[in-house]
């Protein structure tokens, strides 16, 4: 069995969505201790000792901070930083959208985004090592009509992320962003009842991307911007 991240700490936030239950268990099945956060987690939902869930709203700087800050206090240190963080609003124009949800789309798809990297950064330049990735959308370089909100913020991650990727390029720290596809998670599922799933992105192909990045095997690839968008090309 693959255990090549034996004894790193990963911090993964959007732990229990469609996407994040997969990316949890292929960084604890490569050795990683794990701490999951979401706004819903249960603290006590999983006996793994390598595994540990905390309940937090990162769209909130100070919760971000502070959710950092205790999770140094007990484990040390963040090798790793999988943020997946994120939601969808669609089916307006953008003279139709409001203002209330192009807010909403900004503070989950990259404002949390900023508050973590700003919490996790610094921690990882002391170490002069760190793996970071975060996902994005295909909607970031392939906007559609009725989305705007949601492809402006997922645009604008991606110009976060390559700058973090720049910034931090003198030591052993990079920085990458997945794009995927529709993703056959059971949300999709539900909000796309009529829809061709056989073309949809398996979660696990991108949580595999996720900890080959997170590994040495990754080490050289930095400010990448990877799409992944399976049988929808």
């Amino acid at each position: 069995m693959d255990k090549s991240l034996q004894g790193k700490i990963a911090l993964v936030t959007g732990a229990d969505g469609g996407l994040g239950t997969h990316v949890t268990q292929a960084l604890l099945d490569s050795g990683a201790t794990v701490i999951g956060v979401s706004r819903t987690a249960q603290p006590s939902s999983s006996d793994t000792p390598s595994f540990a869930a905390l309940s937090a709203d990162l769209s909130s700087a100070e919760t971000a901070k502070s959710t950092v800050d205790g999770i140094v206090a007990r484990f040390g240190r963040i090798d790793i930083l999988a943020h997946l963080v994120g939601g969808f609003a669609g089916g307006k124009t953008i003279a139709e959208t409001d203002a209330m949800t192009f807010q909403r789309m900004l503070d989950l798809n990259l404002n949390s985004a900023f508050y973590v990297l700003r919490a996790v950064i610094p921690l990882m330049r002391r170490a002069g090592t760190g793996r970071i990735v975060a996902i994005g959308s295909r909607a970031a370089e392939d906007p559609g009509p009725g989305v705007g909100a949601y492809s402006a913020s997922k645009a604008a991650l991606v110009s976060l992320l390559r700058t973090v990727a720049a910034e931090n390029k003198d030591l052993a720290i990079t920085a990458n962003l997945i794009l995927p596809g529709t993703m056959d998670t059971p949300a999709n599922r539900q909000a796309m009842p009529g829809a061709d799933t056989s073309k949809w992105v398996q979660p696990a192909s991108v949580a595999s991307l996720i900890v080959w990045l997170a590994n040495d095997a990754g080490k050289d690839v930095n400010g990448a911007v990877i799409p992944v968008y399976g049988r929808g090309l």
